[in-house]
């Protein structure tokens, strides 16, 4: 008999480090669309059973080699499994402890989550402040080798322990970028990855930045702090927030709701459509908004997924913020974690989740409001330069150094938005939001 189930998960790939898998879940609708019935319950196939058990004897008296009971059925129990969808997974001991240890926010390993696409392990974001992201992975990128070891024909699981390894140790990455880029290697340090998943600046005086990486249990409270920290910054109010959930690959589902929640007043947060009675849950706003109707811009691209697309279509539906950037993942199943035994457990897909509207975000993704590439800087030609000026003479003499003013604490700021065109561009909208929301 299985136990109940213990956790409810949304998560577009394994963390590599030790494997983490986020937390989901929603409500029933009687519009979503539901599966096929199943065949009559208690109805076995005793032929296809047959089978298996014909062929279970026959490897135990004829393979080349002795093959462990124990082997054998694992590997059986994940050939079903991997028949059903990518996110569906047996998790044996070690899987069951990183998925444990994962969803706390401190793991070993590079910092990136990863998928597989077409037999190659495909970057799904980098997670901020990691070797990973420090080397310049990026969403989208394929690892082709680790190492000295060709990524095709390995599992992902497999793929993941080969990157995985002692804090310090170094581990190499044969990386494809692009269809008509060459592949290139890349070295980077394993490190244990603590998982900051909430960060804010200020980008100008009265309109906030908050970063948020991933979802994790305590990623609401953080949030919630953030925010107090920003107002107490700006003389105790802010005119509007920037949320950033660019390559937040998902996260533990009372995150997401929590996030949702921080800045809705009332209705459906989030809902799921299953099989089971069980799997039908679903998610309302309290009243509270913490920042009390002032416009909020979220930024989106491919590699945010799950949790963050739950955040972006509640946020959507609402119309309470407005969604900018790309075209996310499209990760809209949840997956249910039943241990087996105290060490195992089976990961299964048991529901898809939906916007508050209806909307199905597997396979499909959260379209933005305002569809933003990321900006690229070309080279710039004599034409550019137009005329020449003192500052641009070699050895010019240097302007001397003034007493510093309040514009200056908004240098460092300033460059950063220069340097993210999304970043720059959101602000640009938010104030022109908080014009128009302005009273009159």
């Amino acid at each position: 008999m299985m136990r109940r189930p213990l956790l409810t998960l949304i998560h577009a790939g394994i963390l590599v480090g030790l494997a983490a898998w986020p937390v989901a879940g929603s409500r029933a609708d009687e519009n979503a669309p539901v599966d096929p019935p199943a065949a009559a319950a208690g109805e076995l196939p005793l032929e296809e059973l047959r089978t298996f058990a014909d062929v279970f004897g026959r490897i135990k008296e004829d393979y080349v080699e002795a093959a462990p009971d124990r082997a054998l059925i694992e590997n059986a129990i994940r050939g079903m499994l991997s028949g059903l969808d990518p996110h569906s997974a047996y998790l044996n001991a070690d899987d069951y402890r990183d998925l444990q240890i994962g969803t706390s926010g401190e793991f070993g390993g590079l910092g990136i989550e990863v998928g597989l696409e077409d037999g190659f392990v495909k970057v799904i974001s980098p997670i901020d402040d990691t070797p990973a992201q420090r080397a310049g992975i990026q969403a989208g990128d394929l690892i082709m080798r680790i190492d000295e070891k060709a990524v095709k024909g390995l599992s992902l699981s497999e793929a993941v322990k080969l990157m995985r390894g002692k804090a310090g140790t170094k581990v190499r990455l044969t990386v494809l970028r692009g269809e008509k880029q060459q592949p290139f290697e890349v070295t980077l340090e394993r490190a244990m990855i603590q998982v900051e998943s909430v960060k804010s600046r200020t980008l100008e005086p009265g309109y906030g930045y908050v970063r948020i990486s991933n979802f994790q249990a305590p990623t609401t409270d953080a949030l919630a702090k953030a925010i107090a920290a920003l107002k107490q910054a700006n003389d105790g109010t802010l005119r509007g927030m920037v949320l950033d959930l660019r390559n937040n690959p998902g996260g533990v589902l009372n995150g997401a709701v929590g996030v949702s929640d921080a800045f809705l007043t009332e209705g459906l947060i989030v809902y799921t459509q299953g099989r089971e009675v069980e799997s039908r849950v679903q998610f309302d706003a309290g009243p509270d908004d913490l920042l009390n109707g002032a416009p909020l811009v979220v930024l989106v691209n491919g590699g945010s997924a799950s949790a963050s697309e739950i955040v972006a279509g509640a946020l959507q539906d609402h119309k309470r913020a407005l969604v900018m950037g790309t075209q996310t993942f499209g990760k809209g199943s949840v997956q249910t974690i039943v241990p087996l035994t105290e060490t195992t457990a089976l990961k299964l897909t048991t529901a898809r989740y939906y916007t508050p509207s209806g909307r199905s975000i597997q396979a499909q993704g959260i379209t933005p409001d305002i569809v933003l590439a990321r900006g690229e800087f070309k080279p710039l030609t004599q034409q550019d330069l137009g005329a020449v000026k003192e500052a641009d003479l070699a050895r010019h003499l240097e302007q001397g150094k003034a007493p510093a003013t309040p514009q200056d604490q908004q240098k460092d700021v300033k460059a950063l938005i220069t340097e993210d065109f999304q970043l720059s561009e959101a602000l640009t909208v938010l104030k022109g939001l908080t014009i128009l929301h302005r009273p009159r």
